[in-house]
């Protein structure tokens, strides 16, 4: 692992957020808002929404139908727009309007799961969370840091034995970034990895691309 995070360190030297966000509640928004969908995508809309609704005061006051517009392009908008209405009202109810650092205060929040909870506190707080997206869940399994591991759940808890408390907010990113940019779904780009003499994915499609010959 450590060999890993050395190599993809050197890699991508800056390994944080790609969401664009000015304050703690602006992250917690963008991060509810990027599910099922881009961060790229999601930084298109926020400044919009952020100039209308910068503050969860100031969303606390909107209804359905005032703040739908902003975010009705992405995916699961009525859905998110609820589960963003319901999220600022009880942090204003609960929390004063402010970002709770607690991950079960979080996680009672509306449209945050554990995902998010983990992004939040790893995020804002440097708390020792690994969150489990599609691009950590795939790019873990293909370098055999996760081995059977069928849900997000199931390989943050293997995820989290192979890594210091200190090394895991910054190895969130660098498993995300390296999944978004080089070891993608589809057509990874392989050739340029710096990985390619630790992955035992490859190792195992060069094998079965050369039996198919």
């Amino acid at each position: 692992m450590k060999s890993v995070l050395l190599r993809l360190s050197e890699a991508i030297p800056v390994a944080e957020t790609e969401l664009v966000y000015a304050t703690p509640f602006q992250l917690l928004v963008a991060v509810v808002l990027s599910a099922q969908c881009t961060d790229k995508r999601i930084n298109q809309i926020t400044p919009a929404l952020f100039e209308q609704f910068p503050t969860a005061e100031r969303m606390a006051t909107a209804d359905f139908d005032g703040l739908f517009p902003y975010i009705r392009t992405i995916s699961y908008p009525a859905n998110k727009t609820r589960n963003l209405l319901g999220l600022a009202k009880l942090l204003v109810e609960r929390h004063l309007g402010e970002v709770p650092e607690d991950h079960k205060a979080l996680m009672d929040l509306p449209g945050v799961g554990r995902k998010t909870a983990n992004v939040i506190t790893s995020v804002l707080y440097n708390a020792p969370r690994m969150a489990v997206d599609t691009h950590v869940f795939r790019v873990s399994a293909r370098l055999g840091l996760t081995i059977g591991a069928k849900t997000p759940e199931k390989a943050e808890v293997q995820l989290m034995k192979l890594l210091s408390p200190g090394e895991i907010p910054k190895a969130h990113h660098l498993l995300i970034l390296h999944g978004r940019y080089t070891c993608m779904a589809r057509n990874p780009s392989c050739d340029s990895c710096v990985l390619r003499d630790l992955c035992p994915h490859l190792e195992k499609e060069t094998k079965r691309k050369g039996k198919g010959l």
